[in-house]
């Protein structure tokens, strides 16, 4: 098998470990004669998966008992719609506006009538280069708040909250879940798509506090936190084998430590990366060290022709998924949970001699 480092932002690197233990339960799970991807979402065998999954995502994130967990469908980009039409009516909504993701979020709860969404902070006129100061004065009266802790194509993070009052804060973790260590009750609901930190794509975790719950007449049933939390997820058919995969993950960082243990070993790793890029006369780092990402780190040679030849012959010597967004070019590299140290290492090593041929800047 050809031997890869996958630097993709999504869908991820998932840990070796946890697919050779699918691979070895993938045609017959637990002696049931089926695989997983064959059980019935109503069967014991899955209950169990579910329970333990959420079992094991409440003990890594300490998770208090009046939070819901629910495993569902539509990505982070259906939160976007999910939030506001279970939690505002007719109301005043806050966003920090940091990057795509959160343009997407503002964008798509204009669509809404009657919510007067306000922008409180943004960084756009930087090109999202660092993270606005969210030393600011809530308006009380919001209906929540809403920011994008991790900026996967900008390569930004928010690690020092903003203080909301009683307003409900609102997160997009979809990029470093369980990978910078967050404390739950800040919040009023997270939100995250699977596909970096968790597992494959097709599952999103949401967790909200209950109080939350039910205070809108929701236009769909499988769009209400309230009725997919009565249900435990199990409203229709989840995806079933995203759960599965994401309870293995879960007993993976468990096993290492948990997300204070992640959080040190990226921290490692971008620091490895960053010191490179502060020293290099060619690659150089676009983003404000104090708000640079542990998780997605965009680099550049200020040359776009010569970024595209280092992603070429990137590609060609085993580096996959260095290319940067569209939106903003140059080379990205995503270090998520499972991506080894050793793959760091590799890339500086090719760094420095594409450096070495081509000059500085």
């Amino acid at each position: 098998m050809k031997e890869i480092y996958n630097f993709s932002a999504g869908p991820a690197v998932l840990p070796k470990s946890v697919l050779l233990k699918a691979q070895s339960e993938l045609i017959n799970y637990r002696d049931s004669g089926m695989s997983v991807m064959e059980l019935s979402h109503r069967s014991s065998l899955f209950e169990e998966i579910i329970q333990e999954a959420e079992s094991l995502l409440r003990e890594l994130m300490a998770i208090p008992d009046n939070y819901q967990v629910l495993f569902l469908q539509g990505g982070a980009s259906l939160q976007f719609t999910m939030v506001p039409l279970n939690l505002a009516k007719n109301q005043k909504v806050g966003y920090i506006n940091t990057g795509t993701w959160s343009e997407k979020a503002i964008s798509e709860a204009k669509k809404i009538s009657g919510l007067d969404v306000q922008v409180l902070a943004s960084s756009q006129d930087d090109n999202y280069a660092h993270i606005p100061d969210l030393n600011l004065e809530i308006p009380q009266d919001l209906a929540y708040l809403h920011l994008t802790t991790n900026n996967t194509i900008e390569g930004t993070s928010i690690y020092d909250l903003p203080k909301a009052g009683k307003v409900p804060l609102v997160a997009d973790m979809s990029s470093n879940i369980l990978s910078t260590n967050y404390q739950v009750a800040d919040f009023g609901l997270i939100y995250a798509g699977a596909q970096k930190n968790i597992g494959p794509a097709g599952l999103t975790v949401v967790i909200v506090r209950e109080d939350l719950l039910g205070k809108q007449t929701v236009p769909s049933a499988m769009l209400d936190y309230a009725v997919q939390a009565k249900a435990n997820s199990l409203y229709n058919t989840p995806p079933t084998y995203a759960i599965y995969i994401a309870k293995l993950v879960f007993e993976w960082i468990k096993e290492l430590g948990g997300v204070a243990a992640m959080e040190s070993r990226n921290q490692e790793k971008a620091q490895i990366l960053y010191d490179y890029l502060e020293e290099s006369n060619l690659f150089s780092s676009p983003v404000a060290v104090a708000d640079r990402s542990l998780n997605n780190i965009p680099f550049i040679t200020g040359q776009p022709e010569l970024d595209k030849q280092f992603v070429t012959e990137a590609e060609a010597a085993g580096f996959e998924n260095l290319k940067g967004h569209r939106l903003v070019g140059g080379m990205r590299a995503s270090l998520y949970n499972a991506f080894p140290i050793e793959g760091v290492h590799a890339l500086i090593d090719f760094m420095t001699k594409f450096e070495q041929l081509h000059g500085g800047k």
